[in-house]
């Protein structure tokens, strides 16, 4: 795509141990016609790297160049997959630098573990690359706050991966609030019913062959490779995940936030929760609630069940939104299929109802027919990079900031059993150094989060 970015590289500074560029390329940008293709690389190919590169295939004038991965296992079958949905081979790597030493690469795509997603996205916009970044956005809150000032200082796309601000129907309830549907919104409610299994106590190991430990673990600190700590699980490791608040539960967090049209962070903090049940290495609870009050007063309440349970109101992943004229409901697609059941009507999951206090249910959205989320997200991130308008975005990352932080102080507050007073200008708590001391981390040598992005 060099008739949409003229990028010349000013080949300054460099990360010397990891040899990742960070010198800030000059860069125009122009409005791109509908006809230029776009090139794009994925980083992480599993779970979600399979969704991007399956909804990029989709949209014309895309080209997926490259894909990246530090498990050289995993890329043959990436290879074949996208050769059969695009009838052309894209280059493999194992090394991040590698991708954004490439100047024929515009976009990339990142679906790796939480705690890398910073650098990466940081790093590629100051090589000239925009990016789509998988929810949650950053491991920690500084984290997110030097990803918004890479996208602004560079002039980059970033686009957040809650899918769900692309969904016609999550739109369509947005819409209905906006237009005083439930009156006054005084409180909403996300919930994280996922029931997930133990992932018992595995025992340290030999490094599977044709597997980057080191790169995987980047700026985490260093452990000994162990099955639990790998593909997946990392979720339920403080070292590399954010548990399931930070996994499922970010995108009804955001939906909750964006129903409250709160474009700040809470002032109060409260969170109880703990892992029951399972005897297992997991570090992050299973059992968590959530409240945060914003300075006006109103409240956005999270909470997570990990083990068996009822619904609440016919709804396991989703959320409730209270006003002064009635409630309304969100079921969430990501449920495994199935219906969500009512008392008087079945609903698919895509959908949502509303409620009045007088008159019982109103009505239901659900359009089936346009409800891949995922494929619309993409869409909205291309036409964006063509445009170089990011304001045009449906999740830029200053919305995936705000939103991601959610998790990141509820679960500051779970971990250190107590109520937190948070100051939204400064993005530090008000007098308390050891809350302080959870908005960032230390990072191992070279993958340093730069001081000034």
């Amino acid at each position: 795509m060099k008739n949409l970015n003229r990028r010349t590289f000013v080949k300054k500074s460099t990360v010397a141990s990891a040899g990742i560029m960070l010198s800030a390329p000059f860069i125009k940008n122009s409005m791109a016609s509908a006809n230029d293709t776009v090139n794009v690389a994925v980083i992480g190919i599993r779970g979600r790297g399979r969704a991007h590169y399956n909804a990029l295939a989709k949209i014309p004038n895309v080209k997926i160049v490259a894909i990246c991965d530090i498990d050289q296992n995993l890329l043959p079958k990436a290879v074949n997959d996208i050769e059969k949905l695009t009838g052309s081979k894209p280059a493999t790597e194992t090394e991040y630098k590698k991708i954004l030493e490439n100047e024929d690469i515009d976009a990339v795509c990142i679906a790796t573990p939480n705690h890398w997603h910073a650098l990466q996205t940081i790093w590629a916009c100051q090589a000239g690359k925009d990016v789509y970044v998988e929810k949650p956005v950053s491991h920690t809150v500084e984290e997110g706050r030097k990803m918004v000032e890479a996208a602004r200082k560079y002039n980059r796309v970033v686009q957040t991966g809650t899918q769900s601000r692309s969904h016609p129907a999550i739109l369509s309830a947005q819409d209905f609030m906006k237009k005083d549907g439930l009156g006054k919104i005084y409180m909403a409610k996300g919930l994280c019913f996922k029931p997930r299994g133990s992932i018992g106590r595995v025992k340290d190991s030999e490094i599977p062959k044709g597997v980057n430990w080191d790169a995987f673990l980047g700026p985490a600190p260093y452990r000994p490779f162990n099955q639990n700590r790998f593909h997946y699980k990392w979720h339920w490791f403080w070292d590399t995940g954010n548990g399931d608040f930070g996994n499922q539960g970010i995108h009804q967090a955001d939906i909750a936030r964006w129903a409250l049209e709160k474009n700040t962070h809470p002032v109060r903090i409260q969170s109880t929760g703990n892992y029951f049940i399972w005897d297992s290495d997991q570090e992050t609870p299973n059992i968590q609630q959530v409240e945060f009050e914003y300075e006006d007063g109103s409240i956005l309440q999270f909470e997570v069940r990990g083990l068996g349970t009822n619904s609440e109101a016919g709804v396991k992943i989703g959320n409730l939104i209270y006003g002064s004229k009635g409630w309304l409901d969100l079921g969430n697609e990501d449920t495994g299929g199935g219906q969500v059941h009512y008392s008087d009507v079945n609903i698919k999951p895509s959908g949502y109802s509303s409620y009045t206090e007088e008159d019982g249910h109103k009505f239901t959205v659900d359009d089936p027919a346009t409800a891949d989320s995922v494929q619309n997200h993409f869409v909205n991130f291309i036409e964006s990079v063509k445009s170089r308008k990011w304001q045009d975005l449906n999740a830029d990352i200053l919305e995936g900031h705000l939103s991601t932080s959610l998790c990141h102080l509820g679960n500051i507050a779970c971990r250190l059993k107590k109520t937190l007073h948070f100051n939204p200008e400064t993005e530090k708590f008000v007098n308390d150094p050891e809350a302080d001391a959870y908005l960032t981390k230390i990072y191992r040598a070279p993958y340093i989060l730069p001081e000034t992005v």
